[in-house]
């Protein structure tokens, strides 16, 4: 056993964003990169010896090498225990609630989301604090400013170790000890939902159709439906986390789930389908005929949650990000809770969770959760969805059309515009915001501004504001247009454009989302100026 002290210089551009580090496997295979950026979270901490710290993945490619890098830098930097998935898997929302239940000091997680895996595609790796969410900010500009100064590493000369096998092992004198991904977040599921009542609701003759998208939730999904719910065996499809994902694009939204989609509008649609991203902690949810939009689900979702074991008590308060719809602020007022809204990226719901301000939590990027953990949980909203048709005895449509009589319907989608230049997309945003003051007041397509800005949040809980979050264009009709450049991707940029428009109770609550949203996308395309300042005339994802 040797401690090596590697000499090394910074690499440019190792700036968490709000899910970590993300860039090309190949960047990472560079000489060092990994090592630099796992040793700057170690300095920026302030040391790691006498620590626990959990290691997982969602099983992309390169996340066994990588965790065989950090267990040896762990073990040379003092730390005293690991707890790693086997095989070097644990979803998203599963390292956060082992970080929880062991009350670790943090956890190491290697993700890259929903971004595509596979040698020439994406990898991405950040640090959980010890709540079990994503690093502040203060953590995050502290890791990024080591990354700038470091002058060498700590590593550990020690073989790799079996991450199949389940048990205790040693690097050095640190523990490492393999756990069953599965069981502990499992055993966290059943406290939350009925599961006699789900078990009873498949033993019914429901049909669900869950598609792990060969990523991180298959594991997870088959122990839990297919097990302990008893669903039929093939409920869950593409249930083998593989690393390239199959070629799958591992998001689940109408494109990368096409399937998914054509089976659930098809002529023998199951009674409900599913599907979870590459690291587990994103959902989509359908009907017959019939796609729950995030915004809605979060909202349906809180309106019904009382209906599980877990939420029997009520709820604190509902928190959602800037660019959602306002779908969730009606139920929060109808429940007489507050409603938060908060920059995107999962790290903002941490304090209100912590100081139990909220309960639920969720963002329009297909992302639901709850205090249970400190992320979103893709395989928790499913089974919230569950519990709340066998409570309710009704199918997915029923309830919808309820809420939407019940609280009128938010009109909302996404629209992606992916991989634009991004000094292009830096100038579209600049040139909007110059004008945003000269919005207010007037009329567009019939429609007036009442207000623009660039959303800007003072965190409720430390007082902390984080400015410069997206662009705001809100009509009196309560219709609205938000922009912002999103932070997840490894090359380009990405436009993010969110149109919404509100229908009262009562209106006409069964359009075609698009065709309702027309008047907002055309004014979304002559506000920003899309077409003319990127060439692009349709968005590459429409969710």
């Amino acid at each position: 056993m040797t401690l090596q002290t590697i000499d090394t210089k910074p690499y440019e551009g190792q700036k968490p964003g709000t899910s970590g580090l993300r860039k090309k496997v190949k960047v990472f295979q560079q000489p060092h990169y990994l090592a630099n950026f796992v040793q700057s979270i170690f300095n920026a901490l302030g040391g790691m010896t006498g620590k626990t710290l959990v290691v997982g993945g969602d099983g992309r490619y390169y996340n066994r090498e990588a965790i065989q890098i950090i267990l040896k830098m762990a073990a040379a930097n003092g730390v005293s225990r690991v707890l790693v998935g086997r095989n070097g898997l644990l979803s998203t929302p599963a390292a956060s609630a082992v970080i929880r239940k062991y009350r670790t000091t943090g956890g190491i997680v290697l993700s890259a989301s929903h971004n595509p895996g596979g040698p020439d595609e994406d990898f991405g790796i950040k640090y959980n604090i010890g709540n079990g969410g994503p690093a502040p900010e203060k953590i995050t500009d502290a890791i990024f400013a080591e990354t700038k100064t470091i002058s060498n590493y700590n590593i550990l000369d020690w073989p790799d170790i079996d991450l199949a096998t389940l048990g205790d092992k040693l690097v050095g004198d640190m523990a490492v000890d393999v756990i069953d991904p599965v069981a502990d977040y499992q055993e966290l599921m059943q406290t939350l939902f009925d599961f006699r009542a789900i078990r009873s609701l498949f033993a019914s003759g429901f049909r669900l159709r869950f598609d792990a998208m060969s990523a991180a939730t298959g594991p997870y999904a088959r122990a839990i439906l297919e097990g302990a719910l008893g669903a039929p065996a093939g409920t869950v499809v593409n249930g083998e986390p593989l690393e390239d994902f199959g070629h799958h694009h591992p998001d689940p939204n109408p494109v990368h789930a096409k399937a998914l989609f054509d089976l659930m509008y098809g002529p023998d649609a199951p009674d409900m389908g599913a599907a979870s991203d590459g690291d587990g902690d994103r959902n989509i949810v359908l009907g017959k005929a019939l796609y729950v939009a995030p915004s809605d689900s979060l909202a349906a979702l809180a309106a019904n949650a009382h209906l599980a074991p877990g939420y029997r008590t009520g709820l604190k308060g509902i928190a959602r990000s800037m660019p959602t719809s306002g779908a969730a602020d009606r139920v929060a007022a109808k429940l007489g809770i507050p409603a938060f809204e908060t920059p995107t990226g999962w790290k903002f719901f941490g304090n209100l969770l912590d100081a139990d301000m909220a309960t639920i939590c969720g963002e329009e990027s297909a992302g639901t959760g709850s205090n249970h953990v400190r992320e979103k949980d893709g395989l928790w909203a499913v089974l919230l969805w569950l519990n709340i048709i066998a409570a309710r005895g009704q199918n997915i449509p029923a309830i919808m059309r309820e809420h939407w009589q019940t609280y009128g319907r938010n009109y909302y989608s996404r629209h992606d515009y992916e991989v634009l230049d991004t000094t292009l997309a830096n100038d579209l945003m600049a040139a909007l915001r110059g004008k945003l003051s000269s919005l207010v007041g007037q009329n567009f397509r019939g429609e007036t501004v009442a207000g623009a800005d660039d959303f800007a949040y003072t965190d409720p809980v430390d007082g902390s504001v984080s400015s410069g979050q997206g662009l705001r264009i809100v009509f009196e009709s309560g219709s609205r247009i938000v922009i912002r450049l999103s932070g997840t991707g490894t090359e380009g940029a990405t436009l993010r454009v969110y149109l919404e428009r509100y229908e009262p109770a009562g209106g006409n609550l069964g359009m075609e989302t698009q065709e309702a949203l027309a008047t907002m996308i055309a004014l979304a395309d002559e506000l920003a100026e899309i077409t003319s300042r990127t060439g692009r005339s349709e968005p590459s994802v429409v969710s």
